[in-house]
């Protein structure tokens, strides 16, 4: 630090920035009325200094957070000469006010000390529904955005402390959860109306010349730090290829084209290349694009870069208008999050050229997004869900299980949660045997989380991925194992897209069943120790036939490894490889199978695309 702040006030002004930002997300996760909030934690906190740069951000939803610079200065460059104490503005809107798709809403406060503005306060919260086509305002199939519900441009929600009646009465009107969505608002405005009072307290003891100091000195000194982590990279060009599924029933693969490029101490991300947008909900507008590089950056390197704007400002991203990841308006756009998702795993695949320490083999791609929705007992009732909770393996350890995808801090909801609030009773939850892909250090297994409708009649929407396209493993390690969503599971069931185009029909007694992808391997199975294999038998993560097949790892009859016979086997079973490259994929034939689902989901190993699983 330069001599304008001392490093010891420094510290102790950047850690209250810390605790005011997730001070902020406790506030909503006591008070949201929707899971989606409370339970799934789709949200995020942040603080930006006077010019609406963020200077520290909370402790929740990650992959939102590199996008407030986007809505912020949008935000600044329309009000900053018409804010005054008492505001509060709210907006959601993706093509005029930097926003990313119309569920996520914007509730901001602008904070004053001594009549001039210092700072603002910054929510984003997933709304249960925000009005449109479908029930969560995240239907797959919708075309354009004026289907997706209500557009929010920069508004004031209050004046000079005043509330904005009118803006709740027609968002309570054009909205199918008017008390739930004007809960989890008012939670926001309880969040930023609590971090002012704490951030008023903090520029009073320090004083504001100290504070606008001290914020300059911080946005330097991440923008340096960055510069210095990139400037240690080889100077070149890392690309990588991976593929989304695509959509509907005929799904089209949808190419996601990444080259990351170094020159000095700068960093550009540029798409070019990647598919035009679609007439789906899951173009991505820029900046969920944007966010998605940085967190991916962030993510790799070794320092503790301080959450100040200023470590943006060497990397730059290239995105071509038009294209998915930054569409033209009205494109359709609820559905965006799973891109971001799956801009991760290319960016890691990139990344993984230059930090393979640091990166992991592919996840489950993402979150998944049911929505099963309808109307029971005369009201209106949306359960949805974030689901996430297969990792990709890193060359040191196997990938984890049951924790948020890196993009995320969300939490599978508990059951007992979704039981009291809906009318779905959850039949089966855990982990698929057999599932994952194979490695010297394997990716997570699977999960399956099963839905039986109680109501009468229900409409099921789903976004999912991971099914043609396989989470790609890495250095001889195995893709993961593919998605599946099926209606009724048995004799007669129905196996869905992975993002069907048209709400499915439900009635009461009907069992939705989602398996979700399994992460990747990381490194050649063969090389996994037996041992390890031998404690996933002893653990039921894998069947010792399975074992066997894949890993070549032979049980005696104590439950323990058979050494020589194991060695033998591994000999077989390398001789046996495929010559062209690409892994045996006859592993996928023992997927599903403990599961019991009835008639079996067919596997066709032409079905399932090969050509992104290892480094270019």
């Amino acid at each position: 630090m330069s001599n304008a702040i001392d490093p010891i006030t420094a510290q102790v002004i950047r850690n209250a920035l810390s605790s005011i930002s997730d001070e902020m997300a406790l506030v909503i996760m006591r008070t949201a009325h929707s899971a989606i909030v409370r339970d799934s934690m789709d949200y995020s906190t942040g603080l930006c200094d006077r010019e609406g740069r963020v200077i520290a951000h909370g402790m929740t939803m990650a992959l939102h957070l590199g996008s407030f610079p986007d809505a912020m200065q949008k935000l600044v460059a329309k009000t900053r000469d018409k804010t005054y104490p008492g505001d509060i503005f709210v907006f959601n809107d993706p093509y005029v006010a930097g926003g990313m798709h119309l569920p996520d809403v914007y509730i901001v406060k602008p904070m004053f000390v001594n009549d001039e503005l210092e700072g603002y306060a910054c929510t984003l919260v997933h709304q249960t529904d925000m009005g449109g086509l479908a029930p969560g305002s995240t239907a797959v199939y919708a075309q354009e955005i004026f289907q997706e519900g209500v557009r929010i441009p920069i508004l004031k929600l209050y004046e000079r402390g005043k509330p904005n009646e009118t803006f709740f009465e027609i968002m309570a009107l054009n909205n199918r959860l008017p008390e739930m969505v004007s809960g989890d608002m008012r939670s926001q405005i309880a969040a930023v109306t609590n971090a002012d009072r704490a951030f008023v307290r903090l520029l009073e003891k320090y004083g504001s010349d100290t504070f606008r100091a001290f914020v300059e000195e911080m946005h330097d000194t991440s923008e340096a730090m960055m510069r210095e982590e990139i400037a240690r990279i080889p100077d070149g060009v890392y690309t990588f290829t991976d593929y989304v599924d695509g959509l509907g029933e005929t799904p089209e693969p949808i190419v996601l084209q990444l080259a990351i490029r170094v020159a000095g101490d700068e960093l550009t991300i540029d798409w070019t290349g990647t598919s035009g947008e679609v007439r789906g909900a899951i173009n991505c507008p820029i900046p969920f694009t944007k966010a998605a590089g940085y967190m991916a950056i962030k993510c790799v390197l070794d320092s503790d870069i301080p959450n100040f704007e200023g470590f943006t400002r060497p990397i730059k991203t290239i995105a071509p208008e038009g294209c998915i990841v930054n569409p033209r308006p009205p494109a359709a756009c609820a559905a965006r999050a799973l891109m971001g998702w799956r801009m991760l795993d290319a960016l890691f695949g990139a990344l993984g050229k230059i930090l393979p320490d640091n990166t992991p083999a592919a996840g489950e791609g993402g979150v998944t997004f049911p929505v099963i929705a309808g109307r029971h007992n005369g009201a209106a009732f949306v359960c949805t869900e974030t689901l996430a909770g297969a990792g990709g393996a890193l060359n040191w350890r196997d990938g984890e299980h049951g924790i948020p995808n890196p993009g995320g801090n969300g939490t599978n909801q508990p059951v007992e949660m979704i039981e009291a609030q809906f009318p779905v009773r959850v039949t089966r939850y855990g982990l698929v045997q057999n599932s994952g892909g194979p490695g010297k250090y394997r990716g997570a297994p699977a999960f399956v989380r099963e839905y039986e409708l109680l109501a009468d009649e229900a409409g099921l929407i789903m976004r999912s991925d991971r099914r043609r396209h396989l989470p790609y493993g890495v250095d001889k390690g195995y893709p993961g194992t593919p998605s599946y969503n099926i209606l009724n599971p048995g004799p007669g069931q129905q196996v869905l897209p992975v993002m069907p185009m048209l709400q499915v029909p439900m009635k009461k007694g009907d069992i939705f069943c989602h398996v979700s992808a399994g992460g990747a391997g990381n490194g050649d199975p063969l090389e996994r120790d037996p041992a390890q294999v031998a404690e996933d038998v002893k653990l039921e993560i894998v069947t010792p036939d399975y074992a066997a097949a894949v890993y070549g790892v032979i049980m005696g009859p104590d439950g323990g490894v058979d050494l020589a016979a194991t060695d033998e086997k591994r000999t077989t079973l390398r001789a046996a490889r495929p010559t062209d490259g690409n892994p045996d994929v006859t592993y996928l034939s023992y997927y599903l199978t403990p599961l019991n689902l009835g008639q079996p989901v067919v596997h066709d190993e032409r079905l399932f695309s090969c050509s992104s699983l290892a480094a270019e």
